[in-house]
């Protein structure tokens, strides 16, 4: 029955292979080594409160230890000679450090003289070189495994793991204990296995989260950067609008300009409108208005000859005329529009 815990089939292979490739590696060795050396840093109280102590015999082949000198609870390590299994140092490339076991075994016929089918093997890594990867393959034929282990059964010993010690007493680090001989209940393995994957679950859970944070960031910056460009378009609009009435003013003020009579043909056409026998003492040029006072002998006559000036529109005598004892002239004060030409009104182009 699969209890809420199970682990799928294809993760629990990915696993084991995972484990199979740990074990003996120089990373699992150096890890030990750490833990070790902070076990040594932890008070001795809280040592045994967080990691409880488990005690592995070691037990060499052949069997020599007493069966009442066998704990129960402690975890025995079935130590094998060399000469027991077979040992080969292999160089593959390093592209076959993927699955080392599965290319190992395509070709285990190869490096033993037994098939595949009679073998119960571990491969090892033990590093890289510029030709690729070192290997060591152990192997060690089945029916002499089930040999070693009915005898181990038989004097009331179930190693929960088989490693090999090489000749100067060293331990390989390894594990040929087939999957059929390993505990299927085995607490420690399952309690790892539950937590790897409830690890694996929270890792995922949390890169989710740190992802959907990371967009809602971006999304924010986006729209800030929206909000601020919407600002800049618009003041952009608006100096587009002052710039469009600047111009328009200037325009119509150019045209009023240019539609207005000089100064010049304003007094050469006073010069060829008025009779000799009248004189200007005083001209004002104010906007589109222009006002000249002086003397004439017939003052009276004056707005019919200021009719031809085309740059006068409009004249009229401002008060009254009066004799000049003086000089014998009638003193006349007028004042006549400028003629213009037709100029549009200034328009505001609105984007």
């Amino acid at each position: 029955m699969n209890s809420p815990f199970s682990v799928p089939a294809p993760l629990r292979a990915y696993l084991a292979s995972g484990e199979q490739r740990w074990q003996g590696s120089a990373a699992q060795r150096f890890w030990q080594r750490w833990l070790a050396e902070l076990r040594g840093c932890v008070p001795v109280r809280l040592r045994h409160r967080l990691s409880p102590q488990i005690t592995v015999q070691n037990h060499r082949w052949p069997i020599v230890t007493p069966t009442s000198e066998i704990q129960a609870s402690a975890r025995h390590v079935l130590m094998l000679p060399t000469t027991v299994v077979m040992i080969h140092r292999l160089q593959l490339p390093t592209a076959a450090a993927r699955d080392l076991t599965a290319v190992v075994g395509y070709e285990l016929d190869k490096y033993t003289p037994y098939p595949r089918d009679q073998l119960f093997y571990v491969v090892r890594q033990d590093g890289r070189s510029a030709g690729g990867l070192k290997i060591t393959l152990i192997a060690v034929l089945r029916e002499r495994m089930h040999a070693i282990l009915a005898e181990c059964a038989a004097q009331s010993l179930t190693p929960q793991r088989v490693d090999v010690c090489s000749e100067d007493g060293t331990p390989l680090g390894i594990d040929l204990l087939p999957e059929s001989a390993r505990p299927v209940n085995h607490r420690g393995g399952g309690d790892r296995r539950r937590v790897l994957v409830g690890l694996c679950a929270v890792l995922l859970v949390t890169l989710m989260g740190l992802w959907l944070h990371d967009r809602q960031q971006r999304l924010e910056g986006m729209r800030a950067t929206v909000q601020s460009l919407k600002g800049q378009v618009a003041q952009v609009q608006q100096l587009r609008q002052q710039l469009s009435n600047t111009l328009g003013a200037a325009d119509y003020l150019t045209r009023h300009k240019a539609a207005r009579p000089t100064m010049v043909a304003l007094m050469s056409e006073l010069t060829a409108c008025l009779p000799d026998d009248t004189c200007l003492e005083q001209l004002e040029i104010d906007a589109d208005d222009a006002s000249f006072s002086g003397q004439s002998v017939r003052a009276s006559a004056l707005i019919s000859h200021l009719k031809d000036c085309p740059s006068l529109d409009n004249p009229q005598f401002q008060g009254v005329i009066q004799p000049d004892a003086d000089s014998g002239k009638e003193r006349f004060s007028l004042h006549a529009r400028l003629h213009q030409e037709a100029a549009d009104a200034p328009n505001a182009d609105t984007p």
